[in-house]
């Protein structure tokens, strides 16, 4: 494979692809309940491909000190992003709390394009590393409202009767794709190796495939996004959605090496630390933190960090992984 194939493999050449022909007005369009399929068929098969990876023997050795590295980065990298948040821009307490819930959180796709790239190369990873994917989900939540909440003029207007309302708890810890990642991956655990040679085609041949079309999709969507909101959004703020990710991959990278992770496991964990979500956290937040500008952390984490990681951070992190490991 040629060195420009390895830093322009197939689903980035889509996302380009989606991306320019945005940008151009183009009438390529990607229907709504064909995108929300993929994306429901990238979590399924992540879930399922890595539960039946752990379900062999030894596959599950070190999942412990790596979901107890995920869960720590989850919960503590809100707080050097709230800070610089607060340092460099203009945003409300509420709204900075709210970005920095999306930059502790995770990216599924961002995991799902990081994972075609190891295999783009042939690099093995831990099997258990979707089940960090979903652990890493909510914990940046509960730090993002904690960061709210410090605030007196936040406490005040917090619900009274101590809590988090129930809807929020719902929509905290049952939300959609940490249902269908966990309840695949359990799936796939549970089968074992029959399930993986049952589903191989569907979980593993149809992959590359599904995610290009989703990234086509993706590159459609940040154009529209920037288009919408992008404008509105301050010079300091496009630094942070790109300082951002270099922060967490580094801090994910350090992780990953504590938890003893092979490199392909080490430059997972990065994208991981680097990635923002985009479907978990911005549900939660319009429930917990309604006050919060919405038009601001989607735009950074769908337009600004998403087409950083995918187009720059993801080779970059793999490569920083294969020269640490």
């Amino acid at each position: 494979m040629t060195s420009l194939a390895l830093l322009f493999p197939p689903p980035i050449l889509f996302f380009a692809l989606g991306f320019g022909a945005g940008a151009l007005r183009s009438d390529l369009a990607v229907p709504d309940a064909l995108a929300k399929a993929l994306s429901l068929y990238l979590m399924v098969a992540i879930g399922l491909k890595g539960g039946a990876a752990v379900a062999m023997p030894g596959g599950a050795e070190g999942l412990v000190p790596a979901l107890a590295a995920g869960v720590a980065l989850s919960l503590l990298l809100p707080l050097p992003a709230f800070l610089l948040l607060r340092t460099m821009t203009r945003l409300d307490r509420e709204t900075a709390a709210a970005v920095a819930g999306h930059y502790g959180s995770v990216s599924v796709v961002t995991f799902a394009a990081a994972v075609g790239a190891l295999s783009a190369r042939g690099v093995g990873y831990e099997p258990f590393m979707p089940a960090v994917l979903a652990a890493m989900e909510t914990p940046a939540i509960l730090t993002a409202l904690l960061l709210a909440r410090h605030g007196s003029a936040a406490r005040a207007e917090a619900p009274r009767g101590g809590g988090a309302p129930r809807h929020l708890l719902h929509e905290v810890f049952l939300n959609g794709s940490v249902v269908v990642l966990l309840g695949s991956f359990a799936i796939g655990w549970i089968g074992g190796p029959a399930a993986k040679a049952q589903l191989s085609v569907f979980a593993e041949g149809l992959f590359p495939g599904a995610l290009c079309l989703f990234l086509l999709e993706m590159g459609l969507v940040a154009v529209r996004q920037l288009r919408a909101a992008g404008r509105g959004l301050e010079p300091a703020l496009i630094g942070f959605g790109l300082l951002m990710p270099l922060i967490g991959a580094a801090c994910g990278l350090g992780g990953g090496w504590l938890a003893g992770l092979s490199p392909g496991g080490m430059a997972l964990m990065a994208v991981l630390g680097a990635s923002a979500s985009y479907i978990a956290v911005p549900a939660a937040m319009r429930l917990a933190l309604p006050r919060a500008d919405a038009g601001i952390y989607v735009t950074l984490s769908v337009a600004v960090t998403f087409p950083f990681n995918v187009v720059v951070g993801i080779p970059l992190y793999l490569w920083v992984a294969g020269a640490t490991g």
